[in-house]
């Protein structure tokens, strides 16, 4: 193992504390500063294997060092490759991806070789030697915890990836997870992704079992994440669209015309449409942009909160970073949630 792989593990050894504060935060292992969003890739030009180098200087220009993909984004992660191999500031940013992804039946399979064969692709698209975050894109209850801890720490070792976590994984298997590591010795879960936003998934939108932590019914599990302080990583943190302030609350037809097939799925019901009405409300009356009250909500909370936002526009960008800075009091959150004044 190279001196450099041996002090990034010995990094992710360290216990750190993480809080949330500003627009850079921290995740055990990773050993770098991290903006509070990171930009994700599952959308053109990535996908499509287009160069987005122009793009990609643009965000980071902006703050933004931390992209979000995985083995199932199309060719996002050759296209983020191509960009850190020519402006040579691989040490600068944050790469997460994903392994194990639900195929399209909705059907999961992630054991040992799953990780270390995706992991091996993952590597030779960016043009790295190792990932900063690895993270389980589904569970798959057929593998034990063991197989799954026992590869990712195996990874740390081998100097390939310095942090791990898991996507669409609830509390109950976290937890069991983390006191299997506790006693075996091994590193834990760093970061969890899943779902978080002012839009309660009401459903799945794309099968395999995607978690949500957003709406009334998930109280508790947000004050898991709060109390243990683990990082969430939320994912459509804007509802797939559903706050661009493209349409206005009730307005079925438009939205059906803006928001996409996952999005319409998961979002497109009258408690989202409620919750963009008070959205609405709250927005007038703090003169900020609809989108920008939703990202808010999301920095809002007790939660160690990092997002995903995934766009084109460096001026939307800019927006969303100013608003991950604007704090909502408590009761302007409890209005968005349930209309309570």
């Amino acid at each position: 193992m190279s001196s450099e792989s041996n002090q990034r593990q010995s990094k992710y050894m360290q216990v750190q504390t993480v809080k949330q504060s500003g627009e850079y935060g921290e995740i055990e292992g990773v050993g770098k500063k991290i903006s509070r969003i990171f930009l994700g890739t599952a959308i053109s030009p990535f996908l499509d294997g287009k160069e987005a180098d122009v793009l990609l200087d643009q965000m980071y220009a902006l703050g933004i060092n931390a992209f979000d993909s995985a083995r199932g984004y199309g060719l996002s992660e050759r296209v983020l490759g191509h960009w850190i191999k020519h402006r040579k500031n691989r040490e600068n940013v944050v790469i997460l991806t994903k392994c194990g992804n639900a195929d399209p039946t909705g059907t999961v399979h992630i054991d040992r070789a799953v990780m270390i064969n995706e992991l091996k692709q993952s590597l030779s698209e960016l043009g790295t030697d190792y990932v900063d975050i690895l993270l389980l894109h589904r569970d798959d209850a057929n593998t034990p915890i063991a197989e799954y801890l026992e590869t990712f720490n195996d990874f740390v070792r081998e100097g390939i990836i310095t942090s791990f976590g898991v996507s669409n994984w609830t509390v109950e298997r976290i937890q069991e997870a983390n006191a299997y590591a506790a006693e075996h010795g091994l590193c834990p879960f760093s970061i969890s992704s899943p779902n978080f936003g002012l839009a309660e998934q009401v459903n799945d939108p794309w099968g395999g079992n995607c978690v949500t932590i957003s709406g009334q019914g998930n109280k508790e599990v947000r004050d898991w994440y709060s109390r243990t302080n683990m990082p969430v990583l939320a994912y459509s943190a804007l509802g797939r669209g559903f706050f661009s302030g493209r349409f206005e609350a009730g307005d079925y037809e438009t939205a059906k015309s803006v928001l996409d097939a996952y999005a319409q799925k998961g979002y497109l019901y009258p408690v989202n449409m409620e919750r963009l009405e008070r959205c609405q409300i709250l927005a007038e009356k703090r003169s900020c942009s609809v989108a920008q009250v939703a990202m808010s909500y999301i920095f809002s909370h007790s939660m160690n909160v990092f997002a995903v936002v995934s766009t084109t526009s460096p001026d939307r960008m800019k927006l969303n970073i100013e608003a991950a800075k604007l704090r909502l009091s408590e009761k302007e959150v409890i209005f968005l949630e349930t209309g309570a004044r």
